[in-house]
């Protein structure tokens, strides 16, 4: 039998936000004016050695700024919070506070057609997806969604054995994914309407998230207690 885990109740809804935000700004950058993923680096490297087969330099330069504005984002996730464990007290909040920024300033650029925007936005997505990298032994990532489809499939093929699933991590599968997609859905309803402006509404989330997570640690003696501040 798997072994039985638990996550935090507060861990639940912030995954969701989370993944639904990703979802969103995703959408938006496919809809923007470059037609690309911010959040799916695996397809933008693709685009990457395609450049490279090419030989279009300036195609290169592009797909190479986007990654390394990406990586750049987890990099920062990693000098903030400090630790690839999910624990409550950790420095998330600034975390939340730094990706608002760099979505916020990402908006007046990607209305330009400015790909600066774009690497911004990727900066952004970074800093989130490094920012929560693991609970008891589970990975977890809430910008993209390759390995939770995949993990989805093998426990299904689990089950067709007859062999023990991880329940919990299925959960986090279900709830990521869902999140992710209605995101996306949110975001190209509001697109429409918006342009790349509706990316405001995630920046302006993830910025009160942000100050309420603050907030919450700062006057909660249980996140004191929790340490990693």
């Amino acid at each position: 039998m798997p072994v039985l885990r638990q996550l935090p109740r507060w861990a639940w809804p912030g995954m969701a936000v989370l993944a639904l935000i990703a979802g969103w700004i995703n959408a938006a950058g496919y809809l923007g004016f470059r037609h690309q993923s911010i959040s799916n680096m695996t397809g933008n490297t693709s685009l990457l050695g395609i450049a490279l087969g090419k030989g279009d330099a300036g195609e290169v330069l592009h797909w190479a700024l986007t990654i390394a504005a990406f990586v750049l984002g987890s990099m920062l996730s990693g000098v903030i919070v400090q630790q690839s464990t999910l624990r409550l007290g950790r420095r998330y909040g600034v975390a939340l506070l730094l990706e608002s920024l760099l979505l916020f300033a990402a908006v007046p650029l990607l209305d330009a057609a400015d790909s600066s925007g774009l690497y911004l936005a990727s900066a952004a997505v970074g800093l989130q997806n490094g920012m929560v990298s693991a609970y008891s032994g589970m990975v977890i990532r809430t910008t993209h969604v390759t390995g939770i489809f995949t993990d989805m499939g093998i426990y299904l093929g689990h089950l067709l054995r007859g062999l023990p699933v991880d329940r919990l991590r299925l959960r986090v599968c279900v709830l990521v994914a869902a999140c992710f997609m209605l995101g996306s859905a949110i975001g190209a309803l509001l697109f429409e309407r918006m342009q790349d402006h509706s990316l405001l509404v995630p920046a302006a989330l993830t910025g009160v998230c942000g100050l309420a997570y603050g907030l919450y640690c700062l006057f909660s003696p249980a996140a004191g207690d929790a340490g990693g501040g």
